[in-house]
């Protein structure tokens, strides 16, 4: 059975999932991993520590550009600083490797500060260090824009897998203008982040845009982690009841 409001596919391709329904499973999977189960009765408070890894999620993201900041801002030493930065992300890595915990999350945060080192060594600018972060919240921020415009939520995607609702949601009015404005208000954390940060970057204001760039990560993306969480629950309530 199709999803209303959704045109057929044709006999042959029945069994092929549509590739917005792989998008949806793909983002969901994601969240599920995350600890974002609706089917668990838990605090907003708990969900959202969890998705953020707990303790060891917290220093994963942040002890990184940490060290590079205070390494760098006080020795203007770049290789110095780069070298810890991207130690202190191999040792998580390690760490979880030894316990057999999950590294997704760290071997992400070791290539994303390995590429990022690399590249600043490589034009000995610091700034250049928070490339790949700039162009992370330019590409998260556009493509939830646009997934908004279009009337295929990326937010609505998942929390449709997530509730076993594939994509009927764009058949309810509600859901489709709940989801717009979520993924509407995730596109404009990242493009906020872009704006401030840009301009510093180009200034070459390595010790305001390093710690810019931690005021606006967790601090900002868990409690927008928390609205989308409430809202989403909110929305499916009556159904779920």
């Amino acid at each position: 059975m199709t999803s209303p409001g959704l045109t057929p596919p044709e006999p042959n391709d029945a069994t092929q999932p549509t590739a917005s329904e792989l998008i949806g499973q793909a983002l969901g999977s994601a969240a599920l991993k995350a600890g974002l189960d609706p089917a668990k009765e838990a605090s907003t408070g708990h969900v959202v520590w969890h998705a953020m890894g707990g303790w060891r999620g917290v220093a994963e993201s942040v002890l990184p550009s940490l060290a590079f900041l205070l390494l760098y801002t006080t020795t203007s030493e770049l290789p110095l600083a780069l070298a810890v930065s991207v130690g202190i992300a191999a040792v998580f890595t390690v760490v979880r490797l030894v316990q057999r915990s999950p590294v997704s999350a760290a071997l992400g945060g070791l290539i994303a500060t390995g590429l990022a080192a690399a590249l600043a060594l490589f034009t000995g600018r610091g700034e250049d260090n928070f490339v790949p972060g700039l162009i992370t919240n330019a590409v998260y921020g556009t493509g939830l824009l646009v997934s908004a415009l279009i009337g295929w939520s990326l937010i609505g995607l998942a929390v449709g897998f997530l509730m076993n609702e594939g994509t009927a949601w764009r058949a309810d009015p509600r859901k489709r203008r709940v989801f717009f404005w979520l993924a509407t208000a995730w596109s404009a954390l990242f493009f906020v982040r872009l704006a401030v940060q840009l301009p510093l970057y180009f200034a070459g204001d390595v010790a305001t845009l390093g710690t810019l760039k931690l005021v606006m990560g967790l601090p900002l993306f868990a409690p927008l982690l928390a609205v989308t969480w409430l809202t989403s629950r909110a929305l499916y309530k009556p159904a779920a009841e």
